[in-house]
């Protein structure tokens, strides 16, 4: 493979390739002196709205804060529940404890790791007020059910977009919509490895309804209409500007972004598809795949194995998630459990993520999957 080193993420070839233009963009904030909502950060919403076909985009400090800022505003109360999915990371359940809330894990699909809606009807109960939807690993959430659930229940929907910004949802009608724009409220994710990635943290919030985009802007401000004047007990939560111009330059190339990691995946794809002791990403029919990570299942218990023998070849890997959210020890004491979570444990003890990024060479692929295939022909 000619001594190339294979990283999970490749932040900085990606730099290099789009330099002139994010060096011009942060060049223009570092002198106009205005770093703290400039006007980069207006314009950013503005044309990642235009991308997400929303009327409301509000930039904040990162997605844990924005999921944190969704539920403030959608007049729960101190013990109402909210169900979250049980295999993802801890801050859909972290922000519902925060604020008095009791989250409820629901199980999972088995095979695109997204919530199971037949497992959000089993985790109801007379004080569920509030469904958070995590679209995982690059792909939407069968939102169809989701939102029929909610509906029937009377139930507000918040979407945790970090991981699939891009992925469209397609209807049974054809119609399609991007995730993260179909619940009540969408947040979005802008850490550094994710789909579109700033150079540190960065989220925002999305909706299509007027009154409550403008109160989720007041509460990234400290509940300000405007300065000094309070109307909601808000938070400090904010895009940078140098941040805003980052994500303004890299906005323009997501498709090309999305566009590389199908292919990585298509290499994976082909490559691996003979081998049985792993299942590959399910692509379901109603969501098209960003591939924010390109995560397989490992049989037979050889999950750790396999990861060990990688690490020998200098190929890293990782596990999302090890620990499914009921199983977290600072938790337990705060969530309610309803039902079986098999599938969520199952997943923490076979699944392996494979390096994917923007910038991955087919020399790197190849050298990945002969390693894995040496592994299990050995």
């Amino acid at each position: 493979m000619s001594g190339e080193k294979i990283q999970m993420v490749d932040l900085v070839s990606q730099y290099h390739r789009l330099k002139s233009e994010i060096d011009e963009a942060m060049q223009q904030v570092a002198e106009s002196g205005l770093f703290i909502n400039g006007p980069q950060v207006k314009q950013f919403a503005g044309h990642l709205a235009d991308y997400l076909q929303t009327s409301h985009v509000i930039p904040c400090a990162n997605c844990t804060d924005a999921l944190q800022i969704a539920l403030m505003r959608l007049n729960l109360r101190k013990g109402d529940e909210v169900v979250v999915p049980d295999f993802t990371y801890a801050a859909a359940a972290e922000a519902a404890i925060l604020l008095g809330l009791t989250p409820v894990p629901a199980d999972v699909d088995s095979r695109t790791f997204n919530i199971s809606p037949e497992a959000i009807l089993r985790a109801l109960s007379r004080r569920t007020r509030a469904i958070v939807v995590v679209h995982l690993f690059g792909q939407s959430c069968n939102m169809l059910p989701v939102m029929e659930i909610a509906q029937r229940h009377h139930l507000a929907v918040v979407e945790d977009n970090a991981q699939s910004l891009g992925a469209e949802y397609i209807f049974p009608d054809g119609r399609r919509k991007k995730a993260g724009t179909i619940g009540h409220i969408g947040t979005l994710s802008f850490f550094p490895t994710k789909i579109l990635g700033a150079y540190g943290d960065g989220g925002a919030l999305i909706t299509d309804n007027e009154a409550l985009a403008e109160s989720l802007r007041m509460t990234t401000l400290h509940g300000q209409s405007k300065k000094y004047h309070h109307h909601l007990i808000g938070c400090n939560s904010r895009l940078d500007t140098l941040q805003a111009a980052l994500l303004n330059i890299k906005l323009r190339h997501i498709e090309t972004f999305i566009a590389a990691r199908r292919q990585v995946a298509a290499f994976y794809n082909e490559a691996l598809k003979d081998i049985d002791h792993l299942l590959l990403p399910y692509p379901h029919p109603a969501s098209t795949h960003v591939f924010h990570q390109y995560t397989v299942q490992v049989k037979n218990g050889k999950r750790d194995a396999l990861q060990a023998w990688l690490k020998e070849k200098g190929i890293p890997s990782a596990v999302y998630y090890p620990l499914a959210v009921h199983e977290q020890p600072a938790f337990k004491p705060h969530i309610r459990l309803a039902g079986e979570l098999s599938v969520s444990r199952q997943l923490t003890q076979n699944v392996l993520s494979l390096p994917i990024h923007t910038e991955m060479t087919e020399s790197q692929l190849a050298h990945i999957t002969q390693c894995i295939a040496d592994f299990f022909h050995s």
